[in-house]
């Protein structure tokens, strides 16, 4: 091999290297703090934990939601816990489940965790002008709506007090949510009809017969043209949410003028570690730093 063929090599191997590897700093230091007590409803305590930069003073906030088909999984499931190497606080909170409590406690649990957040800035030392949330699965549709439905009586909830405090965000990230529960009862309805199945479990009932709750579960029917910026990303080969999913909210933010992105990963399923690394972790960032900054200048 010449010795120009070697350095392309070399340069190769280090890109490669530094696509796959988010962080871009392996050894700084990460500040953790477990169990933070948010809010109790019904005697159910409510909990984050905060990964922040060593530093964390100015620190800009970004709320995770975990997945599980609103009926398992738990904040521990962060697949963002990289971002305080690039001057982000994540916050990665609980809520009740569906054996818990029905739509929209859930909703109300995660607004309550941002007007907390809010409230308890100056202990932690982020910033809350700007405030971006980001789920997966159950916690992708918690993020849209989260988008969606700023302002609205009936889903904003009483949740843990700080009513004071704007539950209100300026950015969302949906990785493969569910954002249409009436689609979804004619594309997928053994997932949204069926006794006993995710949706079912989540609404009380079917998609097709909680037609109501299930439009007010759907963050489709809320869009509207003050809706906070939207990033998209959904699989291909999803056979769990179905990629229409993601197309029904695109749509619906694009007729609303609203700013959406969405990228559709090539032979990808729901969900995986490519969804948060190399390019998609590239178009993380970019996004938050536009959509962030943007925000700051309105």
């Amino acid at each position: 091999m010449g010795s120009v063929q070697k350095r392309k090599a070399y340069w190769g191997v280090i890109l490669a290297v530094v696509c796959w590897f988010p962080q871009g700093h392996a050894d700084e230091p990460v500040k953790v703090i477990k169990d933070i007590e948010f809010a109790v409803v019904d005697g159910h305590s409510l909990k984050l934990d905060l990964y922040q930069p060593s530093k964390p003073a100015g620190s800009v906030l970004l709320v995770w939601i975990h997945g599980g088909g609103w009926r398992k999984g738990s904040k521990e499931k962060c697949f963002l816990k990289w971002l305080p190497a690039h001057g982000y606080t994540v916050a990665s909170i609980s809520y009740r489940l569906s054996n818990v409590a029905k739509f929209p406690a859930q909703l109300h649990d995660c607004k309550a965790a941002v007007r907390w957040l809010r409230a308890n800035a100056g202990k932690y030392g982020y910033k809350t002008r700007n405030i971006a949330v980001a789920g997966a699965s159950a916690g992708g549709h918690l993020s849209a709506l989260m988008a969606t439905t700023a302002g609205n009586p009936e889903l904003e909830g009483k949740v843990g007090g700080n009513l004071d405090q704007s539950s209100r965000i300026q950015a969302a990230v949906d990785y493969y949510g569910a954002t249409d529960f009436i689609l979804r009862s004619k594309t997928q309805p053994s997932r949204a009809n069926a006794k006993g199945s995710v949706v079912y479990d989540l609404l009380g009932g079917g998609a097709h017969e909680k037609t109501a709750l299930a439009k007010q579960a759907s963050a489709a029917y809320h869009v509207s043209r003050d809706d906070a910026p939207l990033l998209v990303f959904h699989g291909n080969k999803d056979n769990t949410v179905l990629l229409d999913q993601s197309q029904a909210i695109v749509k619906a933010y694009q007729e609303s003028g609203s700013r959406v992105q969405i990228y559709v990963i090539g032979g990808a399923g729901h969900g995986g570690n490519l969804f948060y690394q190399g390019v998609n972790a590239q178009r993380l960032l970019t996004f938050l730093g536009a959509s962030l900054q943007s925000a700051d200048q309105q």
